[in-house]
């Protein structure tokens, strides 16, 4: 790990950093697939934590579109979802502005020496979009973020962070060092399945349904305060 920083900070960015809206998914997917927004229907417990493309392929099964046809829609739907972005960027600073003290909270990390990044289930297009529209980019190393883009499965993405920390700064990635906030039970097993610390916010689920499934902490909101104090304990000395 770099020893000249605090320690990795890893957000997640639907549900945590912002609020989450499934208008944009609704549109690509409307667009990819040949079928109306009306239409699309989204699965169970398979939307919050996943990336854009299991969900894309798992909306469109659900929507009627033949299995075969929904994965090789997957072309489509990544042209189609950074068109939507881009068309829609001023109805995301409308509609989509991140949650209290989320800008305030990367700043303070930063301050404090931490790197940070995303590991977000969005594609890299969609992701930067939504992150420099709602000013929460400035203090993110996105070159060592992973992304929906990477692998459709999100289990898969923090070997992606690892692997590019470690081509940047030139050290490898020390797990106990790093830490994924969260707001989703899959964020929760995705962080343990690296054996990376995990904190999550209880922005969309309560905070008994949440420790459920055992995160190091549950966090109210992103109060500056609070969540530079929590980061600080479970980095110390490994957690």
């Amino acid at each position: 790990m770099n020893h000249s920083s605090a320690g990795l900070v890893v957000w997640d960015v639907d549900g945590t950093l912002i609020p989450a809206d499934l208008r944009w998914l609704t549109r690509a997917i409307a667009r990819a697939y040949g079928i109306s927004q009306s239409e699309v229907v989204f699965p169970d417990k398979k939307v919050h934590g996943y990336t854009d493309e299991s969900i894309a392929v798992d909306a469109a099964i659900a929507s009627g579109v033949d299995p075969s046809a929904a994965e090789a829609g997957l072309s489509a739907f990544r042209q189609a979802i950074a068109a939507v972005m881009q068309e829609g960027r001023q109805e995301f600073a409308e509609v989509q502005p991140p949650y209290p003290g989320a800008v305030a909270s990367i700043a303070e990390l930063h301050d404090r020496g931490f790197i940070q990044t995303v590991l977000t289930g969005n594609l890299r297009v969609a992701a930067e979009v939504k992150l420099k529209v709602a000013g929460l980019d400035e203090f993110l190393d996105l070159r060592i973020g992973a992304f929906g883009s990477d692998a459709q499965d999100r289990f898969e993405l923090p070997a992606v962070v690892a692997q590019r920390y470690s081509a940047i700064y030139g050290d490898p990635l020390d797990s106990a060092r790093v830490i994924v906030i969260g707001d989703a039970p899959n964020d929760i097993a995705c962080a343990r399945h690296a054996d990376f610390r995990v904190a999550v916010v209880a922005h969309r689920i309560g905070r008994q349904d949440l420790a459920s499934y055992g995160p190091d902490l549950v966090l109210d909101s992103l109060d500056p305060t609070t969540v530079v104090a929590a980061v600080s304990s479970l980095l110390s000395s490994g957690g």
